[in-house]
């Protein structure tokens, strides 16, 4: 069994925890426990621990587990410090040395900000204002994240790519690692269609994942946790529902994974291939785009970027019905024509994009589908 890690969100939490319970009690923590999103404990050992009166920091050695983390040992540090200018019980998050600045739009965080995605900035939070109630504290704090390492090891990731400059970012949504194992996933996704089958469907959801999942709900009623989650492996889905007799594919995904598949990427790994901004550029120029807009695209960091150089130029629907055609191809291709392919396409931001002819008949279906469980 391949172990999981931590997150550099959890890290970063745990660390600010224990500063700000050594600042605010005046004793020494050599260890804390906080909690994930996932609700899977966190016991992280302190390095480094500097006191003094008016600040304490201290830092928690990243662990990826078995996932191969370019951060895996990079020490993520929290400085906690009382902040002459902060207003009473609020907690200031920021980033210092090692933590990337965001310098283009379309990512978690504004222009400007420090790379700390929401969710860590959530956990940072949620565990000092634990620490605060305990210890009837109730005015501000300022907590500064930082990563000596980060600016070298920032080198090794997508950050400058995507416009995050000065070091790593702080990410995670449930705070743990589960382990990249290609086999592993392959095996689940097997698992998981083999238990549909099983149960007498001969039609399937499949999702990247769960990204997204809010949008499903409240457009459709549909929750992402019940779709087979195929990660990147989206071919070899295909591959498996087909010979296992499914005569019905749902595809529903974020468009920053999908548009690849507009252009027969079967493996949406950014390692395997990443054609994102190529792609929506060609489509907006077959819909009539400038070749400046084209230019724009080709100059984004995100897919939610371009798509709203697509909603500016109004070429957005456009360009989203052709890319659904290009997908249902491919996909269909792939399936060898013993599947009846639908896809949706969507982002957080937009809501849906575009789907295929077919796809709105799925949400009767599984509606009816639900009814027959309750």
């Amino acid at each position: 069994m391949m172990r999981y890690g931590f997150t550099t969100g959890s890290c970063a939490a745990a660390a600010a925890k224990a500063a700000a319970y050594m600042l605010l009690t005046g004793k020494q923590k050599e260890e804390i426990t906080i909690e994930t999103p996932k609700k899977i404990p966190y016991r992280a050992r302190l390095l480094d621990i500097r006191r003094r009166e008016e600040k304490v920091s201290c830092a928690v050695e990243k662990d990826g587990g078995d996932d191969p983390d370019v951060t895996t040992g990079v020490l993520i540090y929290a400085e906690v410090s009382y902040g002459s200018s902060i207003r009473n019980q609020t907690i200031e998050i920021d980033g210092g040395l090692g933590i990337g600045r965001v310098t283009k739009p379309g990512l978690d965080q504004p222009v400007g900000n420090a790379a700390i995605n929401h969710v860590p900035r959530e956990m940072i939070e949620q565990e000092v204002r634990q620490v605060c109630r305990l210890t009837d504290y109730k005015g501000g704090l300022k907590v500064l994240i930082y990563a000596p390492e980060g600016l070298k090891v920032a080198a090794q990731t997508y950050n400058p790519r995507l416009g995050i400059t000065g070091g790593i970012s702080i990410l995670g949504t449930s705070g743990i690692v589960e382990p990249m194992s290609s086999q592993a996933i392959l095996d689940t996704i097997k698992v998981e269609l083999n238990q549909r089958r099983a149960e007498g469907y001969d039609y399937v959801v499949v999702s990247p994942g769960n990204y997204g999942i809010d949008f499903m709900k409240k457009a459709y009623g549909y929750d992402l946790d019940r779709s087979v989650k195929c990660s990147n492996f989206i071919g070899e889905t295909i591959d498996m529902a087909a010979s296992m007799g499914f005569k019905r594919l749902l595809l529903a995904g974020h468009v920053g994974k999908m548009i690849k598949v507009a252009g027969g990427i079967m493996n949406t790994h950014s390692r395997e291939a990443d054609c994102r901004m190529e792609l929506l550029a060609a489509f907006a120029v077959r819909e009539g785009a400038q070749a400046h807009e084209a230019r724009r695209i080709m100059e984004c960091a995100v897919t939610e970027e371009a798509i709203r150089i697509l909603a500016d130029s109004k070429k957005l629907t456009l360009v989203m019905d052709y890319a659904v055609k290009r997908i249902c191809y491919y996909l269909e291709k792939r399936g060898k024509e013993k599947l009846q392919i639908e896809c949706i396409l969507y982002t957080n931001e937009f809501g849906e994009l575009a789907k295929s002819k077919g796809a709105k008949e799925w949400f009767t279906l599984l509606a009816q589908e639900a009814a027959q469980q309750i």
